[in-house]
């Protein structure tokens, strides 16, 4: 029996197998970086150990670091969790050479099928040759070998833009994932990504826990995820459990795993094996009555599964929340994050807790929400509710890309795919302002300010308050009266601090508000107060390209110097925040009058990159 586990991994996923181990008695272990000092998962393991790493991203990677940390604080197994080391087999050997139990499939199932190119071979589909790829194999998809997540992944849909594809592919894929191997398949535009969670014993038991549909995705990273997958017919459903048996019996499989799939025409298309759970089996878990980590651990310590696994009940959906600003080109955000809270209704699983500091080095996923309801309506119709009554104070969020891809109307009639967001996301994300924000957010602000005796002018002339939301600025104007705060167009029904409520046409709202400096959350909507009096800016040259975001310049492109010419569109600076590169190129066809940057500086939003003077 296990007595003590140490989680290889961070955030999340670490907190979300710390639960399990608690309900079940096992002494937990956690491991971090230098920037994880802090973190949640540090903070509710039992014990926690320092990795030190020549940088907060390769800490994790250090898998004889883990394996000592591990003997160190007396665990007896590893969980790998997902992502890092954990479809790395060196690493599962390292765990069980140490006499450690290792809560994965073996390392030889790991090496056939954790990497794509060789679970492919396997399968019977080998990957394409990129020295005889042309123009009518477009457009193709450059891949990673390990890991998933999206990262590592380019579209490429000229031949020209091949060299680069792979090259970025590999850099963000090593970074990520410790290993550079990438490789070439067809792009099946209008595809569903659907995928079948399996779990085997080492009995010989091997069982299919339905399938999941994971076809929202941007940037090839899944967004929302639900079980099980929609609109399939009961043959389809039955050749993707087989095939799933067989990819497993093909390994002799142990552990939990999914097999995924595109699903295209009716016919399904083998993808990959991943051999680790997997980011979205919240949903599988909400829907079979099963906790997967659990069940991991029971397998793991030689138990036997059941003859036939659980039968599933209702539909459930997943979303993932993502710190990051679609007005900014979807950049991963940093900052603090004051409050997260959802209702009682739905599940949540975060690293994170209010008051945390969202860094720059990891993924910015915030948290997955998952709805769990007879229905697939009920179900989408809960978790879209949820999203839009949850607290989110801290960074940007997609918390509205997510509500309304919820409530967009092809998802809704389950005839979305993969190029869900090539159609959508524009019209998804044009801002769409409540009218009202800004003036409740004033009003509260007011009611600050009268507390601790903020009034300078009188009575009947206007206050005015700037704000700034979703790029624009807004001018709001109230008055104070004998019977309290008033503006044009509404009837200011109450209003204090924390809430204002008002009435437009008979019709009252209420408005929570929370003010963290200079940022105000009005409900959903977020704000910027802006100075009465702005300040002086500082100039920037015409052609100024600023970062976008915290991070690292890992890649200043080759032979440009202050000087070069360069087309509009040209790559110049690769960023790299958040294990996700970031490629700064030329607004306009000219002349590159700065380059102040090298490659490895650290830079902060706004830092000058570079200068193109437009000829």
């Amino acid at each position: 029996m296990i007595a003590s586990l140490l989680v290889a991994n961070r955030g999340e996923i670490a907190c979300r197998i710390f639960r399990t181990c608690r309900e079940r008695g096992i002494r937990t272990v956690a491991v971090h970086s230098d920037a994880d000092d802090d973190a949640l998962h540090t903070r509710v393991a039992d014990t926690a150990v320092r990795l030190p790493g020549s940088t907060p991203a390769d800490t994790y990677l250090r898998a004889d670091l883990i394996v000592k940390a591990a003997v160190t604080a007396g665990a007896d197994a590893v969980h790998p969790g997902y992502g890092f080391l954990s479809e790395n087999a060196g690493f599962a050997r390292a765990v069980l050479d140490a006499g450690l139990v290792w809560i994965g499939p073996p390392p030889e199932a790991i090496e056939a099928m954790a990497s794509k190119t060789r679970a492919k071979a396997l399968m019977g589909l080998p990957p394409l040759n990129t020295d005889t790829l042309t123009d009518a194999d477009l457009p193709v998809l450059v891949k990673a070998a390990a890991g998933g997540g999206g990262r590592g992944m380019r579209v490429v849909r000229r031949m020209e833009d091949l060299h680069d594809a792979l090259e970025a592919a590999r850099t963000e894929a090593a970074s990520a994932f410790g290993d550079g191997e990438v490789f070439v398949e067809p792009y099946l535009v209008d595809g569903r990504h659907v995928e079948v969670q399996i779990l085997a014993d080492a009995h010989g038991t091997v069982w299919t826990l339905g399938t999941r549909d994971c076809s929202l995705q941007r940037r090839h990273q899944k967004v929302i995820e639900e079980a099980p997958a929609p609109g399939l017919s009961d043959a389809l459903t039955r050749e993707l459990g087989a095939l799933a048996v067989r990819a497993a019996r093909a390994v002799d499989y142990v552990g939990a795993g999914t097999v995924e799939f595109l699903v295209a025409d009716g016919r399904a298309h083998f993808l990959e094996m991943n051999t680790r759970l997997q980011v979205e089996h919240p949903v599988t878990e909400a829907v079979f009555g099963l906790d997967l980590v659990a069940e991991q651990i029971r397998v793991a310590e030689g138990h036997a599964l059941a003859p036939e696994p659980p039968h599933a009940r209702g539909h459930a959906v997943e979303a993932r929340l993502y710190a990051e600003d679609p007005a900014t080109g979807w950049t991963p955000q940093a900052g603090v994050l004051h409050r997260l809270a959802v209702p009682d209704a739905v599940r949540l699983d975060t690293g994170y807790t209010d008051g945390d500091t969202i860094g720059v080095h990891y993924d910015p996923m915030l948290a997955k929400v998952v709805a769990h309801a007879p229905t697939r309506a009920e179900a989408v119709r809960m978790l879209a509710g949820a999203l839009e009554r949850a607290t989110i104070h801290g960074p940007v969020t997609n918390r509205d890309l997510l509500v309304r891809s919820l409530r967009h109307e092809e998802f809704a009639s389950a005839l979305m795919n993969t190029g869900f967001y090539d159609r959508h996301l524009t019209s998804l994300t044009e801002p769409v302002p409540d009218p009202h924000a800004p003036l409740a957010a004033a009003l509260a602000d007011a009611h600050g300010r009268s507390r601790f005796g903020g009034w300078r002018n009188l009575p009947s002339q206007p206050q005015i308050r700037r704000y700034a939301v979703g790029g624009e600025e807004h001018e709001v104007r109230y008055h104070h009266t004998r019977d309290g705060l008033a503006a044009d167009g509404v009837r200011v029904v109450h209003a204090d601090a924390d809430l204002v409520v008002l009435e437009a046409d008979g019709v009252r709202r209420r408005f929570e508000v929370a003010r963290y400096g200079d940022r105000v959350h009005v409900d959903a909507t977020v704000l910027t107060a802006l100075p009465r009096f702005p300040a002086p800016t500082t100039d920037r040259a015409p052609g100024s390209l600023l970062a976008p975001m915290p991070g690292t310049v890992v890649k200043v492109a080759p032979g440009l110097i202050t000087g070069s010419s360069v087309q509009a569109g040209e790559p110049i600076v690769w960023l790299e925040a958040m294990k996700m590169q970031h490629v700064i190129s030329a607004p306009t066809t000219g002349t590159l009058t700065s380059l102040p940057v090298t490659t490895g500086q650290q830079v902060q939003v706004g830092t000058l990159l570079a200068v193109v003077q437009a000829t």
